[in-house]
């Protein structure tokens, strides 16, 4: 006799809901974008000319690069929330707040994901930025959260690639171990969130992929 499958759990319905709606609006996005693009001025095109690309394929550069946009967008704005969603079953008390900026003026208070008890837990899907100015503003960030009497914590679900950006990674860590914060990423976010909350993130993500995956 064949095993029974087992009902998802609430939250796996959630998160299943929150990626229709974020999947919902990243179409509706790229659509509404794609006929912007028709009435677009394609006067530079001459330069892709020059440099040995052709119309059609300028075309898609300028497609994909636009439908990348939303892509980044929308696929980290729906895993921050759903790592916030399992906080929220496992602490329903846990919410986004405020810290006064205790190393400047501007700006006036920095902001906490996640909120749990003494632990401000910061949710980031990745983070590839080069920009040196980060870290100077992560740093004051974290020392407002010390300040403020929170533990700094930071998950990043995906490490980023360039070197530039693993330096400014490698460095923020630094920071964060040096307040005795905590800092997880790839593989160590994600169990950190499965521990943390008993939610298994990763495995209801790859449920939601095999369901909507395209058709071939």
């Amino acid at each position: 006799m064949a095993k029974k499958k087992p009902s998802p759990s609430d939250i796996e319905e959630t998160i299943r809901l929150l990626a229709r709606q974020y999947g919902g609006r990243l179409k509706s996005a790229i659509e509404r974008r794609m006929m912007e693009m028709e009435q677009d001025d394609r006067s530079h095109f001459l330069v892709y000319q020059v440099l040995g690309v052709g119309d059609r394929e300028g075309e898609l550069v300028d497609e994909y690069q636009n439908k990348g946009r939303f892509l980044y967008k929308y696929a980290g704005s729906f895993l921050e929330e759903a790592a916030r969603l399992c906080f929220l079953e496992k602490y329903p008390a846990a919410q986004p707040a405020q810290v006064p900026n205790t190393k400047g003026r501007r700006p006036k208070t920095f902001g906490i994901d996640c909120l749990i008890g003494p632990d401000a837990v910061e949710i980031k899907w990745r983070d590839a930025t080069t920009d040196g100015d980060h870290i100077l503003k992560e740093e004051a960030r974290i020392e407002a959260i010390v300040d403020a009497g929170y533990t700094p914590i930071r998950i990043m679900f995906y490490y980023p690639n360039r070197d530039q950006a693993i330096r400014i990674q490698r460095t923020l860590e630094k920071i964060y171990k040096g307040v005795d914060g905590h800092y997880y990423y790839g593989d160590a976010a994600w169990q950190y969130v499965k521990k943390r909350t008993g939610v298994d993130l990763f495995v209801i993500l790859q449920t939601l992929a095999r369901e909507n995956a395209p058709q071939s």
